[in-house]
């Protein structure tokens, strides 16, 4: 969250808010929402446990809970509805062409990505590149970002599943545990009374 605020600090985009062309797509935005909503959860458990408030607790059950259900309604949804997701990755990459010039974050990420899929070794998408005289290396990957994001996650499939599974079960643990210690808590609470 913090690198997110400070990328924003950097850009000047708490003066000038019209430099948000994309607000969903800007990786400074993407890193505050995600902190935003990792503090919160950390917060209510961390907090619950710390002061054995079992409300805390049972709120950090709820978010975990909603956070894996929404997390598998993502997987589904876009299990169901990959190609209409291509289309809209399309388009919002498009956005994010138009405005490469406009937002150094977006431009950074842009070169990267083309830099590590290999989709053009040439910062200007080949521009200049066969001029004669031009001593660089004169390969242009002509496969598009969306193709290669592709490839990279039929590659990398049984990484992501993997990965998909163990956060699932980590969340499902961290609500059991959450849960447990709530009921460890009323069985205390009952024995004072």
């Amino acid at each position: 969250m913090a690198v997110g605020v400070w990328a924003w600090k950097e850009k000047d985009t708490f003066n000038n808010l019209s430099r948000l062309t994309n607000v969903a797509l800007d990786p400074a935005f993407i890193l505050i929402l995600v902190g935003t909503v990792t503090s919160v959860i950390g917060f209510t458990g961390c907090v619950g446990a710390l002061r054995e408030n079992t409300c805390l607790l049972a709120t950090y059950a709820v978010f975990l809970g909603s956070l894996l259900l929404l997390e598998m309604t993502l997987g589904v949804l876009g299990f169901i509805f990959k190609d209409w997701i291509k289309t809209q990755a399309t388009g919002g990459f498009q956005a994010f062409i138009i405005h490469y010039r406009d937002d150094p974050d977006q431009q950074n990420l842009i070169d990267w990505i083309q830099e590590d899929w290999e989709i053009t070794k040439n910062k200007q998408c080949g521009y200049n590149v066969r001029k004669p005289g031009n001593n660089s290396d004169v390969t242009i990957h002509e496969k598009g970002c969306i193709q290669a994001c592709e490839e990279w996650i039929e590659k990398n499939l049984l990484v992501i599943a993997t990965i998909a599974i163990a956060t699932a079960f980590t969340q499902i643990l961290g609500i059991c545990f959450a849960q447990n210690l709530r009921t460890d808590i009323f069985a205390q609470k009952a024995k004072w009374h």
